[in-house]
């Protein structure tokens, strides 16, 4: 399964847009915070709709508490985040990957695992450099226009989700729609 992680996200609409996104694919979405709105915030809700329900979202209040909580002793908690996040990866076998507008990988290139962290950073400076430097093999971009400075958090995830999924062959997801009002 394919696990979205939200580093220090700031706009509640993003993230509601996001927790449907996961919500309708069946990705777990990890939410490390501080994040930039309140989880009662009515555009969170609202952007969520009614998929809350179905969703798994995870949340914690630091990089720390989520290595620990999802790699248990395997996970390096030494203080420094991007070499923790790197002996993490390699203590575990786990495959991590890092959306970067500054990646020389494009998210099509990369053979995603069947069980895959990507990381997201925060809409308006993105993951932090020295996460990106640590771990720049692991670092995928979507490929845009030159003068284009980066797509909205809530479509880079939806378009890497969904290149996971291709490659996995929409595994586990509904295939075929069918019209309510015609028997077809």
């Amino acid at each position: 399964m394919i696990n979205v992680v939200l580093v220090n996200p700031e706009i509640p609409n993003n993230t509601g847009n996001i927790v449907r996104t996961c919500a309708a694919t069946g990705a777990v979405l990890h939410v490390i915070e501080p994040c930039g709105f309140s989880w009662e915030d009515k555009y969170l809700k609202r952007s969520g709709l009614d998929y809350w329900e179905i969703s798994d979202v995870r949340r914690y209040p630091d990089m720390h508490a989520f290595l620990t909580s999802n790699f248990g002793e395997k996970a390096s908690n030494t203080g420094d985040v991007p070499n923790d996040l790197k002996a993490t990866k390699t203590n575990t076998g786990t495959q991590f990957l890092y959306a970067s507008t500054k990646s020389e990988h494009t998210h099509c290139e990369t053979s995603y695992d069947t069980d895959c962290y990507v990381f997201f950073g925060r809409e308006t400076k993105g993951l932090p450099e020295d996460i990106l430097h640590e771990n720049y093999d692991d670092c995928i971009r979507i490929p845009m226009r030159a003068g284009a400075r980066s797509l909205n958090l809530a479509n880079s995830v939806a378009i890497i989700v969904y290149e996971y999924l291709r490659q996995h062959e929409f595994k586990g997801l509904k295939d075929k729609g069918k019209l309510t009002q015609y028997d077809v």
